[in-house]
């Protein structure tokens, strides 16, 4: 039986041709591109034009910046025109606004119980203009550190959150924990980098293959059982 609700799946960091068409073949929705120089999995705009260029219909580029300024965000949608971004820094919501585009947005969220201090309430509504927010460790060097966050800090299914139809869970994802992640949180889409790694920004296609049947296996799991038949008398 298909779930009633299929998760969608982003595959970030991406350098290769190789690993490109490795996570198309892998079945994932959206594949992501880091425009930001000092991450070890940075592409330039040009390069991650040329890579998004493999992409088939349906396949989302996304481009990910930290802090940038408009020039360098104009410059990464002159070669990828099509791409969603996803900011991944201090921008303020009229900063994303200001890019006159859909965004994803970054929650970084302290690991362990310092986590519980986030007001994600208050960042989901800060950002209502976000196609979805973004919920990732706070680690050093913005992300890609392979670290999760506390996964019980928050309530998922209050309903400011639309956590089935606007997170994206990220942080330290792996094929051996996102289900437990999606079993959890209900996020619309999950987002992994290291998780599918052998080393920075070198992915390995068979742990691309593994996360997506993780993924799909949660789905089921987490699928609502059907209602009985009624019983005829």
């Amino acid at each position: 039986m298909t779930p009633t609700h299929r998760t969608r799946i982003k595959f970030c960091g991406l350098t290769r041709e190789a690993d490109v068409d490795a996570a198309v073949q892998a079945g994932a929705d959206a594949v992501g591109f880091v425009l930001y120089e000092p991450s070890p999995r940075f592409v330039p705009p040009e390069r991650a034009g040329a890579l998004a260029l493999r992409l088939p219909a349906f396949v989302t580029p996304a481009l990910l910046f930290v802090n940038a300024s408009p020039e360098w965000i104009a410059r990464g949608l002159r070669a990828v025109p099509h791409a969603l971004l996803q900011l991944h820094g201090d921008e303020s919501p009229s900063d994303a606004q200001a890019t006159g585009r859909p965004y994803l947005r970054a929650a970084r969220i302290p690991a362990g119980e310092a986590g519980k201090s986030f007001d994600l309430l208050q960042f989901a509504d800060a950002f209502a203009s976000a196609q979805a927010i973004l919920l990732d460790a706070h680690v050093e060097g913005f992300g890609g550190g392979g670290q999760s966050f506390d996964w019980t800090a928050f309530t998922w299914s209050h309903p400011r959150l639309n956590a089935s139809s606007r997170l994206v869970l990220s942080g330290g994802l792996t094929p051996a924990n996102v289900t437990d992640g999606i079993r959890l949180v209900r996020p619309w889409a999950v987002d992994v980098s290291s998780g599918i790694e052998v080393s920075k920004g070198i992915k390995s296609a068979d742990k691309m293959q593994a996360f997506v049947a993780a993924v799909r296996a949660a789905d089921h799991l987490t699928d609502p059982a059907p209602a009985p038949s009624p019983q005829r008398s």
